[in-house]
């Protein structure tokens, strides 16, 4: 019965509190590592399906292969600042059409099948 009677005075001294804070702060921790872990599997996915993806074609102006001719020139149309402010920002934009002259992007590759070098003699 004493062991009762120490019970109840540790725990009107508060003396529970310390056990019920490192549970909780222990928690916590076991929360946000779980949310790291799933975010570094969620970046890692990205990553590989990144890799897995062909590089994309696109020119310095930005606009992809797809938008220049034989020529290299762009056909896209784009925002041109016509009015600037006191500060050199500008105001008013107009379409117009880009002014790239060349493609400088990667080359795509075409599929091509190698055969595994190995030595058989």
């Amino acid at each position: 019965m004493n062991w009762v009677w120490v019970l109840l005075i540790i725990f009107w001294t508060g003396g529970f509190a310390w056990a019920a804070d490192n549970v909780r702060t222990a928690l916590r921790n076991r929360h946000e590592r779980k949310l790291q872990l799933l975010e570094a599997a969620k970046e890692e996915r990205l990553a590989v399906e990144a890799a897995n993806r062909p590089p994309e074609p696109v020119c310095g102006c930005t606009h992809h292969l797809a938008k220049h001719d034989k020529q290299g020139r762009c056909h896209e149309r784009v925002e041109v600042p016509t009015a600037w402010d006191e500060n050199k920002k500008p105001l008013r934009y107009e379409a117009d059409q880009c002014n790239c002259q060349q493609y400088v992007g990667p080359q795509p590759l075409s599929q091509v099948f190698a055969e595994d070098l190995t030595d058989l003699a």
